[in-house]
Order: C-alpha cells, then sequence, then structure tokens
C-alpha cells in the first residue's frame, strides 16, 4: 500500500489520482499511525520549503516519517518540494532541511527568468529501478525557482538544463525523488510512479 502523505502545503490528490489512473493501490495519510499501516510512501509538494516543514512539523509527521523511511527503510518518493526538503539546508527561506541527504538547495541565478515553469527534458546519469521506463532525455513538467545540490554526486540520478545542469532526480539508499511534477508529467511521469510502485530496495 502506498501512502500518499497529505498536508496543507501538498497536492496530494493529484498524486493519488494518477496513481488511481494507474490501478495502484493507495490512500491518503495524515498521521503517524496511518503512516505505520504503509509499505511505501510519496511526498508530494507546492510552494515553499518553509511552510512544508512548518506544515509536515505541525501535523506531527517529521518523526514519524523518519522512523519509517530511515528506521524501517521503506521505499520513498518525493516530489518537487517533497524533494527539496530532504537536504540539509534551503536557501529558500534559510531554513534547515530533513538531513536525510548531505546537500543544500539553491536559487537559480537571477538572470533566469524563474519559477522555470514548463517541460524541460532530463538526462539519466546511471540505470535505475524508478527510471527504467524513463527514457534518457525524456520530457516533464516543471515549476522550480530552486534546485537541489546534492553533496555526493552519486545521488544525482536526473539531470536537467536551466541556465545551468542542475539535479532534477535523487537517488540515495531507499529515497527517490523528483523535481519536476511526475503526477503532471504525462506518460512518462506516469513511469515513474509505477516503477516506484514495484521498486524493491
Amino acid at each position: 500500500m502506498i501512502g500518499v502523505i497529505d498536508y496543507r502545503a501538498g497536492n496530494a490528490p493529484s498524486v493519488g489520482y494518477a496513481l488511481e489512473r494507474l490501478g495502484i493501490e493507495h490512500r491518503l495519510v495524515a498521521t503517524g499511525v496511518e503512516l505505520d499501516e504503509c509499505d511505501r510512501l510519496i511526498l508530494p509538494g507546492v510552494g515553499a520549503a518553509r511552510a512544508t516543514l512548518a506544515s509536515l512539523g505541525g501535523a506531527g509527521l517529521i518523526e514519524s516519517l523518519s522512523e519509517r523511511v530511515h528506521g524501517d527503510g521503506i521505499p520513498f518518493l518525493g516530489i518537487c518540494i517533497g524533494l527539496q526538503v530532504l537536504f540539509e539546508h534551503s536557501a529558500e527561506g534559510d531554513v534547515a532541511g530533513l538531513g536525510w541527504i548531505p546537500g543544500s538547495v539553491r536559487r537559480f541565478a537571477d538572470d533566469l527568468r524563474v519559477p522555470q515553469i514548463g517541460w524541460n527534458s532530463v538526462g539519466l546519469r546511471r540505470s535505475h529501478p524508478v527510471t527504467a521506463d524513463f527514457p534518457d532525455g525524456g520530457y516533464a513538467y516543471f515549476v522550480n525557482s530552486y534546485y537541489a545540490v546534492p553533496a555526493d554526486s552519486r545521488d544525482v540520478l536526473g539531470e536537467t538544463g536551466y541556465g545551468i545542469d542542475f539535479c532534477s532526480i535523487v537517488a540515495h539508499a531507499n529515497i527517490v525523488a523528483t523535481q519536476f511534477h511526475a503526477e503532471k508529467s504525462g506518460e512518462l511521469g506516469l513511469r515513474i510512479l509505477s516503477g516506484f510502485a514495484t521498486w524493491a530496495p
């Protein structure tokens, strides 16, 4: 059972609709008890890192998430802000992240149009079960003003060019996350969700 984390700053219903289209069993979860009943988790998100972390903290979900993802090692997928909060620090609001993956989140340069909104290609750096059916150079839908910089380049699974080449998919142990909105990226985005549903890290 996939648990889609439902919190005030998220877009959990959109992810739920995409999973429903694929026929994948899932439920929206909003408490630690509900998290414990799932064998894999998706953290979607829109908006700012500080608001996302405040919402998760206010709902008492941060400790439960850490126990399930780090302690139990269940598969985890972050989407958009759900990727950015995984790192140690974000320049957006100068806030500490969850710290699950070493690295930081930076803002695109001022000479770029931000946020980046629209379709952009994703180049794969290596193979991974979650992206097995996603073509190298495939297009996905982005809405982001910030991007992640993993401390270890081996955590970069996909890259996208927008002024610079930035990490658009991260993979670290039992954690995968996409900067783009998989649930809004058409058939290729659905392939990411489908790959995650069967991934056994």
